[in-house]
């Protein structure tokens, strides 16, 4: 995978592809999503490709709209008061 970030754009630290897992929100709904990014070995900062941007749109507004077909229930998630 071609490195999009030579450099950091927060910090100016080293970029390292990984996999990571990506925490989507939408309305009252949440998703997981596990991508590739380049994240930052100093600060943590993630940077993702365009697609993969692209991609949690669609997934955001399918959580607001409550269309989650093709999405899999994978427990249930609760706010502390």
């Amino acid at each position: 995978m071609k490195i999009l970030f030579p450099k950091c754009p927060v910090c100016g630290g080293e970029v390292l592809s990984k996999n990571v897992e990506k925490l989507l929100r939408g309305g009252n709904n949440t998703a997981s999503i596990k991508v590739k990014a380049e994240v930052c070995l100093r600060c943590g900062e993630r940077l993702y490709a365009p697609d993969i941007v692209k991609r949690f749109e669609v997934i955001r507004e399918k959580l607001k709209s409550e269309n989650v077909r093709g999405l899999k229930a994978v427990g249930k998630s609760f706010k502390v008061a």
